[in-house]
C-alpha cells in the first residue's frame, strides 16, 4: 500500500489544547537529557518552579508533576481531603462532570450543582449551599475555570466572595488547565486555595506536565487529609522542591521546554498575552455571528478568550463537518464531548497564535461550512478581517 502523498504547508490545529508548539520551546526540549539529581538540573529545578509561580500570580508552592491535568486534579483532592468528605462542585461542562466522577472514585461525597453547559458558575448557588451547611460538612468547592468542552468562563473572584459571604471555611479549587497564561488568573488575589493546570495549552508545551498551586490554607488542610497518596503527596514533593530537585524522575526536557515558555510570556507581558487572546477570541465570534450560527456560551459575560464553541443547525452533523475540514484543509477543530457530540465544534485560539493564524482557520472553516452544506451566511471570515485590522496596532 502507498503512502498518502505529501501535505505542504503546517497543518491548522485549532483545538483548544494541545496548542501548537512554538519553534523556540521545541528547540528547548530537545536540549540532551541530564542528570535529575546534580547541579545542572538542580539550577533548572529552582528556575521552574519560581518562574511558575508568576504566571499563577501566587508567591506560594507550585508542585510540578509529569502528568496530564487529571493528575493536577488528583492531587488537589487527596492531598487536602479525607473519605467521606462533601465537595461542592458545579456542571459546567464535561471537565467539571470529569472531575466530580473523580472526587466520587475517590471516596469523596460530591455535591453537584446542576447546569446547560451554556453559562458559568452561578456564584450566588454556591452561597446558597453554603449558608445551609451550618455544621460545615462541606470541606471544599471545586470550579472549572474555563470549561474547555462549551467555550465557558466562570468569575473566579465572585466565587471567592460567595463563599467569604457565607462565612464558609471551605477550600476554593480552580481548574485553569486551558485558562492559565490564556486568561486573566490570579491565585493568591483571588483567595483561591489550590490551582490546577496543564502544560498542553496556554503555556505552549507538549502534553505531559500538570501544577498544583496552592495555599497557605491548604497546605494546612493537607496535615490532617487522610485519603491515600504518594506520587501525587504534597509532603513527599516539598522538601525535594526546596532544593531543585523532585521525589522521583521528573519530565526533564519538558522542564527545560517550560523554562523557555515562562521566558516567552515575560517576553510578551502576561497582559499583552491575555490581550491578544480577547482579541482573536472576539475576532472569531464575529466570525460566528455573521455566518448565522450560534455560539454555544449564552453569557457574553461569560465568553472565553481561549476557544468558541459553536452549535451546528439542527440536522447537520458536526463530525462530519469536521471530517470536511480536516480532510480538504488540513486542519483540526475541537469535537464536542459527551452529550454535545456530533452538536458542536471547537475553535481553538490560544497559545501561540497570531492575526493570520486566527484568519486562516476561520478561512477553513468558512469553506468547510459550505462544502458541508451547512446553512449559513457568507462573510465571516471578513468581519473577522474587519474587527483585527480595526483594532490592529503596530509592535
Amino acid at each position: 500500500m502507498m503512502n498518502a502523498p505529501r501535505r505542504a504547508g503546517r497543518h491548522f490545529l485549532q483545538i483548544p489544547g494541545p496548542t501548537p508548539v512554538p519553534d523556540r520551546i521545541l528547540r528547548a526540549i530537545s536540549m540532551p537529557t541530564i542528570d535529575h539529581r546534580g547541579p545542572e538540573f538542580q539550577a533548572l529545578g529552582k528556575r521552574v518552579l519560581e518562574g511558575i509561580k508568576t504566571i499563577f500570580k501566587t508567591t506560594g508552592p507550585v508542585f510540578i508533576y509529569p502528568a496530564s491535568g487529571t493528575g493536577a486534579w488528583e492531587s488537589a483532592l487527596t492531598n487536602t481531603l479525607s473519605p467521606g468528605d462533601k465537595v461542592l462542585m458545579f456542571e459546567t461542562g464535561h471537565f467539571a462532570t470529569l472531575w466530580k466522577n473523580m472526587a466520587a472514585k475517590l471516596g469523596l461525597d460530591p455535591i453537584f450543582i446542576p447546569s446547560d453547559w451554556r453559562s458559568g458558575v452561578d456564584a450566588a448557588a454556591i452561597e446558597a449551599h453554603l449558608r445551609e451547611d451550618k455544621g460545615h460538612a462541606i470541606k471544599a468547592v471545586c470550579i472549572v475555570h474555563n470549561e474547555t468542552s462549551t467555550g465557558v468562563t466562570s468569575n473566579v473572584a465572585a466565587v471567592r466572595k460567595a463563599i467569604d459571604a457565607a462565612g464558609h471555611p471551605a477550600l476554593l479549587m480552580v481548574d485553569t488547565i486551558s485558562s492559565l497564561a490564556s486568561i486573566d488568573y490570579r491565585h493568591e488575589e483571588w483567595g483561591v486555595d489550590v490551582t490546577v493546570s496543564g502544560s498542553q495549552k496556554g503555556l505552549m508545551l507538549p502534553p505531559g506536565l500538570s501544577f498544583t498551586a496552592v495555599s497557605e490554607k491548604a497546605l494546612k488542610a493537607a496535615e490532617s487529609a487522610r485519603l491515600p497518596k504518594l506520587y501525587w503527596s504534597w509532603a513527599e514533593m516539598a522538601p525535594h522542591n526546596k532544593n531543585g530537585f523532585f521525589p522521583y524522575t521528573p519530565g526533564t526536557n519538558l522542564l527545560y521546554g517550560l523554562a523557555e515558555a515562562i521566558d516567552m510570556l515575560h517576553e510578551e507581558g502576561l497582559e499583552r498575552v491575555f490581550a491578544r487572546h480577547d482579541r482573536h477570541a472576539e475576532a472569531t465570534r464575529r466570525a460566528v455571528r455573521a455566518w448565522g450560527l450560534e455560539i454555544l456560551c449564552r453569557d457574553p459575560a461569560c465568553y472565553s478568550s481561549s476557544l468558541t464553541a459553536v452549535l451546528m443547525p439542527e440536522g447537520h452533523d458536526a463530525d462530519r463537518f469536521r471530517q470536511i475540514v480536516l480532510e480538504h484543509f488540513d486542519m483540526s477543530l475541537g469535537t464536542g464531548l459527551s452529550k454535545l457530540a456530533g452538536k458542536v465544534f471547537r475553535i481553538g485560539h490560544l497559545g501561540d497564535t497570531n492575526d493570520l493564524t486566527i484568519i486562516g482557520a476561520l478561512a477553513g472553516v468558512e469553506m468547510g461550512l459550505a462544502l458541508a452544506g451547512v446553512p449559513h451566511k457568507p462573510g465571516g471570515v471578513q468581519a473577522a478581517m474587519d474587527y483585527l485590522r480595526s483594532t490592529a496596532t503596530a509592535e
